[in-house]
């Protein structure tokens, strides 16, 4: 099982400066399939650009109906759907996601509905899908219908909170994780209403006990704190292994350790690719203009 991180910015302002990119995460080879988490703006971009193809996608899951986590996921659908020619897939999210709730949503047409399974998660609401099964976590954000959640597929569980506050409680939502991924905007103690800081994931972290904490979805004051340093501060105060996620971030799963998941910097291949086509134009253009100069030459002597 691999976890690869297509973006690790969240918030409006980080969203639109793209300081970090926010195309969510893939989880490949989970029972044999692979899942896209929250696949914000450049999502399939960024698929792309780290080597990875849309189309061996079997899901999308979408935690609510804000930007930085739904704008690319009909286009994923269409990808999972061989251009929505096939019935195939799985979509899973909040009430929001399809219904829409008051002023958020829906952000699914009707068409992109129409080939996939369609999966409305609630807080406690317990799916399966492919032989494991994943769990609505509550959440208290903006949309007031969004979910985390909690997937389980016999060998390991791993939980996402998506964007939420801390509160009383959220502990039990994620109780039994392994690997605990969690929205952190900020960092210190300077949280902002719907979101946590690095202090509110401390408790967390304390409460679930998870062998490997993972902290991503950062703000502009997060990232101009360092996530890094906030990742080993936490460490220290948890004895639990975490990390900042960071664009590219892929990380091999240990399922007996997951505080031991072999971690890889994804290069982008696509970028090679560009410098040899630009090569090749180069290349071109050189020959053409001495076989230009070789025919102005030849007509001249004569």
């Amino acid at each position: 099982m691999k976890i690869t991180f297509l973006g690790t910015g969240g918030g409006r302002f980080s969203t639109i400066s793209q300081r970090r990119m926010t195309g969510g995460f893939r989880i490949d080879k989970l029972n044999g399939k692979n899942y896209h988490i929250d696949p914000g703006p450049g999502a399939l971009v960024r698929t792309y650009q780290f080597g990875l193809d849309p189309r061996t996608l079997s899901g999308v899951f979408i935690s609510h109906a804000h930007t930085d986590h739904y704008t690319d996921g009909e286009i994923l659908i269409e990808a999972i759907t061989k251009g929505m020619t096939r019935n195939q897939g799985v979509i899973m999210g909040s009430r929001s996601v399809f219904e829409g709730y008051k002023k958020f949503g829906p952000c699914i047409s009707d068409y992109h509905r129409s080939k996939s399974e369609n999966i409305l998660l609630k807080p406690n609401d317990v799916k399966t899908v492919n032989d494991f099964t994943i769990k609505g976590t509550k959440t208290i954000h903006g949309d007031p219908t969004g979910v985390g959640f909690q997937i389980d597929n016999g060998d390991i569980k791993i939980s996402y909170t998506s964007d939420t506050s801390y509160f009383e409680g959220l502990s039990d939502y994620h109780e039994g994780a392994d690997i605990l991924i969690a929205s952190v905007l900020r960092s210190g103690d300077r949280t902002i209403r719907g979101h946590m800081c690095s202090t509110n994931f401390i408790q967390l972290i304390n409460e679930v006990k998870p062998k490997l904490a993972i902290m991503t979805h950062f703000g502009l004051k997060m990232l101009n704190s360092n996530p890094i340093v906030e990742a080993r501060k936490i460490t220290s105060k948890t004895n639990t292994k975490t990390l900042a996620a960071y664009d590219g971030l892929s990380l091999d799963i240990n399922f007996e350790k997951p505080q031991f998941s072999r971690r890889r910097s994804l290069k982008s291949p696509r970028s090679r690719i560009y410098k040899k086509e630009r090569e090749t134009v180069r290349k071109k253009s050189i020959k053409n203009k001495e076989f230009d100069e070789l025919k102005i030459l030849k007509h001249n002597k004569k």
